[in-house]
């Protein structure tokens, strides 16, 4: 043979070998991966022959599949519409489920391990029994409320956020971004329609499709008062010591000096800390906090929740929405030394300090159930198929104890002190004793002020029933005792319907 033949022989040989390893490839490694992809129609037509679980709150299913005489036997609908959306996620036909429909996935299509005996009863009698129903802790009552009330806001703030739990348990009763979004659109088994749907509310400025109340993290204003006052509370400070104040202070290092809200507010030279929190005095939180240092409020921060990037919000066990880390921020110059300026402002929840509205939620709810801070979740209880077998139970679990019972104690005094004498005023219910601290929090001249309320509501055996937070951005003047009044409506729906637990 000569060498021109051996070279195409050699290439030939090759091309085959590769050819092999190819065919390989795909059938040992990739078989799974173009079996279950989006794009295969034979296993979107088998995926929607059985009919998927609902996802229910209260008795009521708020996701559910309705059969159809299309090539899809069921199709997904969203009864709640907006309520819902930002607890339940959606479930397309190719574009990716979001939310409780994909955290709880494989229980809500049948295919988890849970459900293998409903499978393997399936092969002998031919059926197609149905996914499993995922119960969640939402109070109706509460997410309803929480709903309708911030779409209406009196301040006209298009953009907000609302979270309740329940501070014994950990359980949401509420769950609520504005604005929100039908999600009914984007399950339609036309691909067109379900893209378009889609496109439209990722293009929207407003961004609608953002979960702000875990997703957001926003200046939280007076609210980071609570964790001043905690740290305070645990290095000799009491309700009654005075500390400094005045209607003006200029932090050490800095030509911009720090003002009350108004006038009126701590003129004096000291004031107690029960006032210094009641009237919301920044010039006193912020000599406070510079005379603590920044380790101490920092460290407390953390014990609070801040800093954790890894929690979710679903199911106890594994799983659930993602939650957005706090942040305490930066209170240092350049050359690592603590810049006094940047710790007085975040002493009063300026500068670098972010929150979620669920962090807000879970300060409150700390204060309130003694010093300890369940972990929150959604999902509390998996139902077969048959709807009379349980396959999971929530147990809550506490996450931390981010301050002792007795520190817990004076906050909580000092929380219910805003409310009867200070600015939480529109939160009271009749017949409870409601602790709450307001925040506005400036975001740059020109803006409106982001509008915040951390508050709890407990029964008249002390026992707590519902914590919250409610954020209205650029809420503006006046707003946090807007969000103080959503707050106390959320709360009293809480109390009446208090949702799964």
């Amino acid at each position: 043979m000569n060498a021109p033949l051996r070279r195409v022989g050699i290439v030939v040989m090759v091309l085959f070998g590769l050819l092999f390893a190819n065919l390989n490839w795909i059938q040992a490694y990739k078989a799974d991966e173009y079996r279950t992809s989006d794009y295969n129609g034979r296993v979107q037509v088998a995926e929607y022959e059985r009919r998927r679980g609902n996802i229910e709150a209260g008795g009521t299913a708020f996701a559910l599949s309705k059969e159809t005489d299309g090539e899809l036997k069921f199709q997904r609908a969203y009864p709640g519409g907006a309520r819902y959306a930002h607890v339940l996620g959606y479930k397309p036909v190719n574009l990716a489920e979001t939310g409780i429909e994909k955290f709880e996935n494989d229980f809500l299509a049948g295919t988890s391990d849970q459900l293998i005996a409903n499978r393997v009863k399936d092969m002998f009698t031919g059926d197609e029994t149905g996914g499993g129903n995922v119960l969640l802790t939402i109070s109706k009552g509460a997410q309803n409320t929480a709903f309708e009330q911030l779409r209406n806001n009196r301040r006209n703030a298009s953009k907000g956020a609302a979270i309740a739990i329940d501070p014994r348990t950990g359980a949401v009763q509420a769950l609520v971004s504005l604005p929100s979004f039908d999600p009914n659109p984007l399950v339609s088994h036309s691909s067109n329609e379900a893209t378009a749907a889609f496109n439209k509310l990722e293009q929207d400025p407003e961004g609608p499709l953002k979960n702000r109340a875990l997703g957001e993290v926003l200046p939280p204003g007076s609210t980071f008062k609570i964790v001043v006052a905690a740290a305070a509370l645990e290095n000799g400070v009491g309700q009654d010591t005075r500390i400094p104040a005045g209607a003006s202070w200029t932090p050490p290092t800095s030509g911009s000096p720090i003002r009350n809200a108004a006038p009126s507010i701590c003129p004096e030279d000291e004031v107690t800390l029960m006032n210094a929190v009641t009237e919301s005095c920044n010039t006193g939180f912020a000599q406070l906090g510079v005379r603590l240092g920044a380790d101490k409020i920092k460290e407390k921060a953390r014990q609070f929740g801040f800093e954790q990037e890894d929690l979710t919000v679903g199911h106890l066990n594994e799983g659930g929405h993602p939650v957005a880390a706090s942040r305490a921020g930066a209170m240092q110059n350049p050359d690592g030394s603590t810049d006094p300026a940047a710790l007085a402002q975040s002493s009063i929840g300026q500068n670098n300090v972010r929150m979620t509205p669920l962090q807000g939620a879970m300060i409150a709810a700390s204060v309130a159930n003694g010093g300890s801070q369940m972990r929150p979740y959604l999902v509390r209880q998996w139902l077969g198929p048959d709807r009379t077998t349980s396959h999971y139970t929530a147990k809550p679990k506490e996450l931390r104890q981010p301050v002792s019972g007795q520190v817990a104690s004076d906050l909580r005094e000092m929380m219910v002190s805003v409310v009867e004498n200070g600015t939480g005023r529109n939160a009271r219910i009749d017949g409870y004793t409601v602790g709450g601290k307001t925040g506005t929090a400036d975001v740059r001249p020109g803006v409106p002020a982001h509008s915040w309320f951390v508050g709890f509501a407990m029964d008249k055996n002390g026992n707590p029933v519902s914590a919250v937070c409610v954020l209205l951005e650029n809420g503006g003047d006046g707003g946090s005792a807007e969000a103080a009044r959503i707050a106390g409506q959320i709360m009293r729906a809480a109390i009446a319907d208090p949702g799964g637990r």
